[in-house]
Parts: structure tokens; sequence; C-alpha cells
């Protein structure tokens, strides 16, 4: 009786052992690589999300929130200085005085990494500064409501969000 195993049988174990390694290890590389996208989906939305309700806590009004009839406006005609378009007010940014005061200020607002994610103060966010962010503004109902589309992208991953913002106290300047 020979105990023991052959030659061809020892062989053909470490090709069978060497095959299983060499695919647990293209799984582990394949999750591994992807591992970072979910993070990054994840920050993606945070900042869409956070720069939506910064847009839409912003007032919705006929005029500009600084045009003298602000209040008192009973139409978009009624302002003293043209109604509200979409698009920042001349001088208006959202970082500098004077700053965003009106959701349609928004419109076409970007971030990228020549222009860093930032606050509201300015600061570049740590972090973010390879991410794109671009907001688009539609209006629809006869001008009372603002769809609001934020993109927020890096590498091959885009987030879009999108919220809308309804004229409904159309004198009201927080």
């Amino acid at each position: 009786m020979q105990t023991g195993v052959t030659l061809v049988e020892l062989i053909m174990f470490m090709v069978i052992i060497g095959i299983a390694v060499v695919g647990i290890m293209r799984i582990m590389s394949l999750t591994s690589l992807a591992s970072t996208d979910p993070l990054r989906e994840k920050q993606a939305l945070a900042v869409a999300e956070s720069l939506l309700e910064e847009i839409q806590l912003q007032s919705f009004t006929y005029c500009d929130p600084d045009d003298a009839n602000a209040m008192t406006a009973l139409n978009p005609g009624a302002c003293a200085s043209g109604p509200q378009g979409l698009g920042p007010t001349a001088g208006e940014t959202r970082y500098g005085v004077p700053r965003f005061d009106h959701v349609a200020d928004y419109h076409n607002f970007e971030m990228n990494p020549a222009d860093p994610v930032k606050d509201m103060q300015g600061n570049v966010i740590a972090g973010l500064e390879a991410y794109t962010v671009k907001v688009t503004e539609t209006e629809d109902l006869g001008g009372d409501r603002l769809q609001i589309d934020i993109n927020v992208s890096i590498d091959n991953i885009t987030v879009k969000l999108t919220g809308y913002r309804y004229r409904y106290a159309p004198r009201a300047i927080p």
C-alpha cells in the first residue's frame, strides 16, 4: 500500500488552487476600485442637497428684494427696476456684497475645479475641489414656479437633484 500523492495530482492541485486565488484576487480588486464610488456619490448628493436648500430658502418675489416696490408690487410690471428675471441681479454674487437674495439669482451658477466648491462665506471646502456643480432654473406656470436643477459631478459620477419653488407669497421678503 502506497501513501501520498502522485506528481500529476500535485500539479493539478496547484493549478486549481492558482486559478481560485487569481479569481478571488480579481474580485477583490474590482471591489476595492468601486468602493470609493458610493462615498463620492453620497458626497455629491450632500453638496446638491445643501445648495438646493440654500436656493429654496431665498425669497421668490416679483421684484428683486432690493427693489423699492418689492413689498407692494402686485405683479412683475409694478417693480421699480423691472421684474426679477433668471440670473443674478447686476452686481450680486453668492459670496460677496451684495449677496444673492432671490431664488432666480442662482440660474447658471457654477462651481468647478478652477473655482471650487465653497461655503456661503467664500471658503473653499476641503476635499471637494474636484467636484463640478451647475445650477439651472426653468420658469413654469407663468413665472410662478421655478424648477431648480442641480448637477454635481466628479469623474464619471453625476448626481442630479431637482426641486421646485412656488411663488406663494410674492411680496414676502425675509
